[in-house]
């Protein structure tokens, strides 16, 4: 196989392959292990999909895998299954980055809102919220249209913080509402006042610096060409491929 193309090493797929659905009704599934790396591949090159290489099998094949699973939630879940079990604790930082929806991205059932794009200054984006541990590695994410509050992300992702000591994030996440949701968890909030609050908010400073660590796993996980951009019409689809691209960057 070129040296181009992608293949699980064995350490990773020891990883995913106990997390995959066993006991399907129907035709003896192929090769997953192929499957799997040629879905990888894609979202790497951020190609079309009908331009998968032929070593990993049709390229019909390999897409109607990864919609199929992606509609029944398999990769998300592989995710989560993979951060239950090694994150840790301690301190966790959040934010968020907006995503560019290319023009093939449109037309999703349900209209533009319900897919998580939205009308901003960058033009049709999607914001990607995410929540990491003390290492920098995604334990949570999670999409909204790109005009939407960093406020209405948090509230999808603060339930995950439970068990933590300390969320840092920027000022976007000020609000009163929030730090009492952290606080009611045992969560210490770490986050600066918005400029206009009348009175200032002491945070620990030293502490806040670690925030860099969620900026830099954005950066990674925009190697990933298809999370770079989106191209994917429906939200269940490009979620499937953050997840996805955030297993293998951070996790295996």
């Amino acid at each position: 196989m070129s040296r181009s193309l992608f293949w699980l090493s064995d350490v990773a797929w020891a990883a995913i392959e106990p997390h995959l659905p066993k006991n399907q009704p129907g035709a003896r599934r192929v090769d997953d292990r192929r499957v799997i790396s040629g879905i990888v591949h894609m979202l790497k090159c951020g190609g079309r999909w009908q331009d998968c290489p032929s070593e990993y099998g049709p390229s019909t094949t390999i897409y109607n895998r990864w919609n199929r699973w992606s509609h029944r939630g398999i990769w998300t879940r592989i995710l989560a299954a993979l951060t239950e079990e090694g994150w840790i604790a301690e301190t966790a930082q959040i934010d968020s980055s907006y995503i560019k929806a290319h023009r093939c991205a449109g037309g999703g059932k349900g209209g533009p809102r319900a897919n998580a794009i939205g009308i901003s200054r960058g033009g049709r984006t999607t914001k990607i919220h995410a929540l990491v541990d003390v290492l920098g590695r995604p334990l949570r994410l999670a999409l909204k249209p790109g005009n939407t509050s960093d406020i209405r992300g948090a509230d999808l992702l603060v339930g995950a913080t439970a068990g933590m000591k300390r969320l840092i994030a920027d000022r976007g996440y000020d609000a009163n509402l929030l730090r009492s949701k952290l606080r009611d968890q045992g969560t210490t909030p770490i986050i600066p006042g918005r400029r206009n609050r009348k009175q200032p908010i002491q945070y620990d400073e030293r502490r806040y610096r670690d925030r860099w660590l969620v900026e830099a796993m954005f950066c990674r996980l925009k190697d990933f060409r298809r999370v770079a951009t989106r191209y994917d019409k429906l939200a269940r689809n490009y979620q499937s491929a953050v997840a996805l691209a955030a297993a293998i960057a951070f996790w295996l």
